[in-house]
Formats: structure tokens, sequence, C-alpha cells
């Protein structure tokens, strides 16, 4: 019997079974995501021997025509500018915080001409000549003026800021199990509104588990997850007892051991060098052998029973048969159920239970014994049954009995394998029933609450059948207990009627309601996450399979499995998850929120210092005061004192109430009208008060003259004005490092967790020796910078410091005004949100139960209009 490991094409697990048999879809079944009739290139078989006839090669194949997809993707995508990014490919669309500083830069460059240009004017209409060559015309002085203005008008650290920032912020999410492939995306993941995740492997563990079992009428628990043998064990659930060694339990995981090909072996990871268990050989058969395993009973424990009969699994049988020989056992393992005195040999059936069940005349009892199968306990089983098939668990049964010779003769070749099997499987008695199931990663159910109350919305879509993904959805906490699976949770069969997909329209109006899409094929998947985007989301998007790359391409942030993802997924990715779970997105989410929060904050930060730069200027212009600073001492200022302070901000800690707060809308601009206030008075308040002190140092140095006409007078005005300005140098530098602190929180105190942030003290002492070392180093201060620490004496260090302590109080008491702009701002955002989610029904967090009724018969009527216009 040929079977097929399709999960590079569909990302299910389960091998296929496939048959040369062509089969009709029945009314109502549910449509198979590949016919069991086809094997696809890619796909590796895991059983029995086959022969095909090749019908599609190269880019008509399943694998080609998913090629095809991501190639179309690309040609059709906008080729767009990056911003100030340097790893963005020219042909990928451009995130939305490249966006927002490409029109933040493209407005201050806006400004920045339009302040020179003023400047310009005002200086030519007051003709200020050089004071160094007073014949020269003013307006030459002016543009040289301009030009220095220019400098000070243009943040040149921004981009270098936010590239150093997005690094820093690439490589802590590596301690947090996430590696990025595209700088960019460490932002945008920060803004994503909606998570598309993948069921098998991300929001489970991706391995079939055995979880619960009945036998002899006792319901039983299967503890540890995955293939690791090593953990856990059987428990009863009446009283919660260890039942390892109960004769029940041992019986039926040995026959089931005994009935199956698969074996259980530790290897090594040679991308991580770690070990792990994996099996080989059948999938439905591994939770059997682990289970077994957990009890005591290795599978080489077959090599003690020797096999005498083997008719394999198909799709039409339903069920596996084999004759191991007994003879001489009392027993049929340690601890297990008695075996007759003339016994020979053990027949074992394991399969579908409807199949197993009607072949069966005994039930085992716990003390060994067997009781006849009567029309009662019959419906005490499949009452069982069902309720293992409502939890989306998959069950087999397993029954045995004992012959003391083979119904048939066993050197006929004539006799064929459905003969022997129909003359052995008569009269079985029961042992009983195997549930198995993916089981959900332990950390999702609390990360999807995570990402619900941060505003995010989490969507499965998978290729698996809908009742199974509706009950993993149910334990992840994608679906609520009040939500209507035939609303939320739907077959993507809906999104194509006829096969041909909805309208945009009716296909936007579903998409936004569902939360669980099934047997989704490759297609569907981009459809979905088009549709999504469509709506004005930001879509992050998990996937480990060839199915899944083109919807990790169209996504704006694809997020590929690290150890189950095949190449091609990582390769169409923008981040990977070296350990597949899906916490680690809910953690790059808060960090890319983080990043974010801290890229805002040093960019109002250097805002704020050149808004003082051009005010400081333009005030000396106007009031006739020699120019505070020369071109070459602002451009230190900006790129060796204000650089590390503000690559420090963009490494500010998160708030711990990030993940409270909703995802920002990605047309958001990087600095919002609140910032602007506050940049433009903090950027006020700095220019006062070293104005102030430039003032002071002027009249001190210069005998009480200010004015550039009066100053010239003196024979040593160079050096007087080398004393004035390199006070106020000074006296700048000390305030920027003070409103790099104050400029940690917009609307917290300064003292609050003042040193919570280590690399800003390593900043702040950075920029202290750059500062000493330019207005100490012979030659280089004087000479070059202009300026002179040595000769201001005491007088003028101590003025000096007035600076810092009129921007701290004057900075902190701005905070008052900040404080009730943001409240403002942000009862506006929750109004939007709060109508937002009376028009999509959704709303993060537990409602009332009049509230869950009417969200309820709103999406129902929504959803019954859909349907008619359909």
């Amino acid at each position: 019997d040929v079977k097929v490991s399709e999960m590079a094409l569909t990302g299910e697990p389960d091998d296929v079974a496939k048959t040369n048999k062509l089969k009709f879809k029945k009314p109502g079944e549910p449509e198979k995501l590949t016919p069991e009739n086809m094997v696809f290139s890619g796909c590796s078989v895991t059983n029995g021997k086959g022969r095909g006839i090749v019908c599609e090669t190269g880019m008509l194949t399943r694998i080609g025509r998913i090629a095809q997809l991501i190639a179309d993707d690309w040609n059709n995508k906008p080729k767009t500018k990056c911003g100030c990014l340097p790893d963005c490919h020219p042909t990928v669309s451009a995130t939305p915080l490249q966006k927002n500083l490409e029109r933040l830069g493209g407005r201050i460059g806006a400004i920045a001409v339009v302040t020179c240009v003023i400047i310009f004017v005002i200086g030519l209409a007051l003709d200020r000549a050089d004071p160094a060559n007073p014949d020269s015309p003013a307006w030459l002085n002016m543009i040289l003026v301009a030009v220095t203005l220019a400098v000070a008008a243009i943040p040149e650290g921004i981009p270098l800021c936010v590239t150093i920032s997005l690094s820093i912020g690439c490589s802590d999410m590596v301690t947090k199990n996430v590696l990025v492939r595209s700088l960019a995306s460490v932002e945008a993941l920060g803004c994503a509104s909606v998570i598309c995740s993948d069921k098998t492997g991300t929001l489970t563990e991706g391995k079939m588990t055995l979880v619960n079992m009945w036998s002899a009428g006792v319901a039983y628990s299967v503890e540890g997850r995955g293939f690791d043998p090593t953990v856990g064990g059987v428990t009863r659930d009446d009283s919660g007892k260890d039942a390892n060694n109960e004769m029940s339990v041992r019986s039926m995981l040995l026959a089931a051991l005994l009935c199956c090909n698969t074996r259980l072996s530790k290897i090594r990871d040679p991308a991580t060098g770690g070990e792990r268990w994996e099996p080989k050989g059948d999938s439905s058969e591994a939770p059997l052998v682990v289970a077994a395993r957990k009890i005591g009973l290795h599978e080489s424990i077959g090599n003690e029973y020797k096999r005498v009969l083997e008719i394999p699994f198909s799709s039409c049988r339903k069920m596996m048969l084999t004759v191991t020989d007994v003879s001489g056992r009392r027993e049929l393992c340690t601890g297990g159920i008695p075996l007759p005195d003339e016994a020979e040999l053990l027949v074992i059936c394991k399969g579908a239970p409807s199949v197993i069940l009607d072949d069966c005349t005994e039930l085992l009892l716990e003390d060994g014994d067997a009781a006849p199968l009567t029309d009662s306990k019959r419906r005490e089983i499949q009452e069982v049954i069902d309720a293992y098939a409502a939890n989306a668990l998959r069950v087999l049964a397993i029954a045995a009995k004992t012959l003391e010779r083979l119904p048939f003769d066993a050197k006929d070749d004539e006799v064929s394998p459905d003969q022997k099997l129909a003359a052995c499987r008569t009269g079985l008695r029961l042992l009983g029933l195997a549930a198995s199931i993916d089981p959900e990663r332990s950390c999702v159910p609390e990360s999807v609450l995570t990402a619900r109350e941060a505003g995010i919305g989490v969507v499965m879509i998978t290729g698996d059948y809908l009742r199974t993904a509706v009950a993993v959805a149910r334990k992840v906490n994608i679906l609520e207990p009040w939500d209507h699976e035939g609303v939320t949770a739907v077959d993507c069969a809906r999104l194509r009627p006829q096969g041909v997909y909805l309208p945009r329209k009716h296909m936007d109006s579903l998409t936004s309601s569902v939360r669980v899409f099934a047997r989704a094929r490759p297609e569907d998947k981009l459809q979905i996450v088009k549709s999504l985007q469509r709506q004005g989301a930001v879509t992050a998007m998990t996937g480990d399979g060839v199915n899944d790359a083109p919807a990790l391409h169209q996504a704006n942030i694809g997020v590929a499995m690290g150890i189950q993802g095949c190449e091609v997924a990582k390769g169409a990715s923008d981040m990977i998850l070296t350990d597949d779970n899906f916490s680690s997105i809910v953690a790059a989410v808060e960090k890319g929120r983080s990043i974010y929060a801290g890229i805002q904050k040093f960019v109002a930060f250097i805002m704020s210092v050149h808004i003082a730069e051009v005010l400081q200027i333009f005030v000396c212009i106007v009031a006739g005061i020699p120019v505070m600073r020369t071109p070459l001492q602002i451009l230190f200022l900006i790129l060796v004192t204000d650089l590390p302070p503000s690559i420090a901000l963009g490494m500010e800690p998160g708030e711990k109430t990030i993940l409270e707060e909703k995802p920002r809308p990605k047309s958001e601009p990087v600095v919002l009208g609140w910032m602007w206030c506050s940049m433009m008075l903090n950027g006020t308040i700095l220019a006062s008060v070293i104005i102030g002190v430039y003032i002071v140092a002027l009249t001190y140095y210069c005998d009480g003259e200010v004015l550039q006409a009066n100053i010239d007078t003196f024979e040593d005005s160079e050096d007087r004005l080398m004393k004035a300005r390199t006070v106020a140098f000074v006296s700048l530098v000390w305030s920027e490092n003070i409103r790099s602190y104050t400029s940690r929180s917009f609307d917290k105190p300064v003292w609050r967790n003042m040193f919570g942030n280590k690399d800003m003290q390593k900043a702040i002492v950075l920029a202290q020796l750059c500062l000493y070392a330019a207005v100490f180093i012979p030659r280089f201060s004087d000479t070059i910078l202009k300026l002179s620490g040595a000769s201001i004496g005491l007088h003028g260090w101590l003025l000096a410091l007035a600076g810092p302590a009129g921007c701290l109080i004057f900075c902190e008491a701005c905070k008052v005004i900040t404080v009730f702009q943001m409240k403002n701002y942000q009862r506006s955002l929750a109004a939007k949100h709060k109508v937002g989610d009376a028009v999509e029904g959704g709303k993060p967090g537990v409602p009332s139960a009049d509230q869950k009724e009417a969200k309820c018969n709103h999406i129902e009527e929504r959803t019954g209009q859909n349907e008619v216009s359909i």
C-alpha cells in the first residue's frame, strides 16, 4: 500500500494513502486537498511500492505552480524606494516605517530650505556682512550662514540611528528565537494587526501524540508531548493514579506495538548539534510506539515475538493485521493478560474503530478475562469514540485473539491477502482504543490571549479538516467560547464556489469575521492574505511548507519555521522562528513595538536639538549677535556628542504595558502632532537657555558688549568670542545630555527609573569624553574647532552649568502639556477603535452576555447577506 508524505504541499503531517482507483466526491463530503490517485513532485514515499505515469513536469507540477505564484507576485509588485534602510530589495514594498521616514525626511527638507531662504532674506535686508571681512558683500556672508543653517537644520543622524537601532533589534531577537532576514521587518512586526498562522508545527507540536486511551472499560490519560518517551506516562482518569503496570494498559500497548513497523530513535540535529527523538515509519503508528516506550515496552521486544503473517494497512481495508507466534507463553507479556494453554498464535488487528468493532465479539475486562460484546456495550464504546472525535482526536481500535493454528494453508500461494484477512479477523476481542492528536504547544494559548489584548487578530489557516481545525482553535483560544463555528470557521471551498474565487467585496466581507480557514490550498492562503491587506491590515504570515511560500512572500512580514520549515519557505520569508513556536512571534511583536517607541524617542530628541540650533542661529542673525558656532562645531555636536545618546534612546527598554496598546495604523507618521508640539517646546527651551548663557558669556568676556559691531572694535575680539563660544558649546553639550535623559519618556518624570537604560550611561560618558577632547586637545580645539576650554576659567565652567539646570527644570515642566496632549490623542484613538470594533463585531477581552449575543447576531446577519448576494 503506497503512502506519501505531502507535508510540503499541504502542511499536514499525516501520510496520505494512494490508490489507482478513481473516487468521486460524495455530497457533503469535505474536499480533499490532493486526489488519491495522484502523487506529486517533491513529496516522499513513506510506505509501499507503486508504478505511475508522469503527466506533468517542471512548472506544470504542483510545486511548479507554487513557484509561479511567487514569481508572478515578484513581477507585479511596484518598484519602491526603501527610505533610509540599506537592505531592502528594490522590488520589495517599503515597510510602514520606511514610508513614514521618507515622508518625514521630505518634510524636514522642505522646512530646512524655507528656513534657510528666510534667514538669507532677513540677513540680506539687515546687511549682515562678514565681520572678518567687512568689505565683502552681505549676500556672500549670508550664503555661508545659510549653509551653516542647513547643516544645523537637517538631522543627519536619523538614518544612522534608525539602522543601528534595527540592527541591535535583530541581535536581540535572536535571543527570543527569531532570526531576522530583512532589517526592515524588525519594526514592521511591531505594527502587525493580524497574524495568519499555520496550525501544524506552529500552533501545535507537529507531532502526533497519544493523549487518551480506553481499555477494559476504563479511561486513561497519557502524559507528555512530542516523541520523547522519557517524559510522561499513563494515568487513570477516575483516580489519577499511575497505570503504567495495569494489565489492560500493558496488553493493549504491546499488542499495538506488535502490529507496528515504526521505530523510534534519537538523532542529532545538524543545525543545532542537539539530539532529538524521531520516528521512522508510518506517522499514525508513532504515537503508539512512543506510548509503549513510556511504560517500558521497547519496540525491540518485537524480536522476541516472531511475526508469522502481516497484512498491511490499506485505504480499502482501513486496518492492519499481524499474526505473532506466542507458543510457550503463559501471559502476553510481564504483567499482561493470561494466554490459553493451547494458544500458539496471536492475531492482532489495528485500524478504524468502525471496522474493528464489527469483527469483535468479546471485550477485555480489567482482570484479564473477557465478556461478550453486547449491543449496550457497543453503544457505550461508540459514545467514547464520538467523545474523542468531537475533540478532533484520531482514534484507533486494537483487538486480538489467539489461535492454535492458521485458518488457512500458509504454503498455498493461491490464498490472497484479503482471504487471509477475512479468515483471521473474526471473533476478535477488543483490547482498547487509542486516541491521538497533534497537541497545542504549551505557551500558545497564553500567547494568543496576549496578542488579542494587544489588539492583534490571530487567524488560523490550515490544510486540515474543519472539525480538527476548530477543536485546535478552541484549545489555543483563537476561537472563544461564544464564537459561532458556522460564522468564524469555514472550509476554504467557500472562498471559491464552482472553482472561482469570490469577488473582492464578498471575499473581504467573509475574511473580516472568519478566524479559522480549513482545507486551504496555497492559492487560498495567498488570497486570504491579500484580502486582509485590502482591509488595511498589516499581516504577518507563518508557514513551513512549499505551499506557504506564496503567502509568506505576499504578507507584510513572512515568518518561516526554522526546524520543520523547508528552504523554499525560508527563502520567501522575512524572519525565521528557530524554535517553530508561535509564542516567539508575540515576543517579537513586543520587541518590534519597543524598537519603534525607541525610534520615536530619538527622533524627537534629535529634532528638538536641531530646532534649537536653528533658533540660536536665527536669533544671532536677527539681533546682530556674533553667530554662536561655526559649521564644524555644529557637525561635531551632531555626529559626535549627540549621536551616542541618540543610539542609546533607540535601545531604550519598552514599557511593560506596551502590549496592552492597540497596533498603530500603518499610515501613522513617526512624529505625531503632539510630538511636534513637544519638540518645538523643548527646542525653544534649549535654544533659550543656551542663548541666555551665551549672552552672559559675551557680557563677561567682551566687557559688557554683545553686538557684533561693538565686539569688532576689540583688538583681541577673536579670542574673546572663542571664550564665549566655548562656554556656550560646553553648556549646550551638558544640556543635550540632560535632554537625553528627559527624552527617555514623553510623560514620566526624569527620576522614574532614571538609570534603567545602562546604554544611556555609557553614551553619556562617551559624549563627555568627546566634549573634553574637543575643548582641551591642542590644535584640534583652538585651531580646528575654535574652542578653548583652558582659557574660560572657573567662572566660565560655572556659567555653563546654568544651561543644563534650566533645561532640566523647564523641559520637565513641559511634560505637563505633553501628558494632556497624549491623553487627548489616546482618547481619540480609543474612540476610533470603539467604532471599528462596533463595525467589525469583534473586541478583545470578554464581553457581556448581551454583547456576545449582539456580536453573533450581527455577524450572522452580515454572513446571511453575503450568501444571498453570492
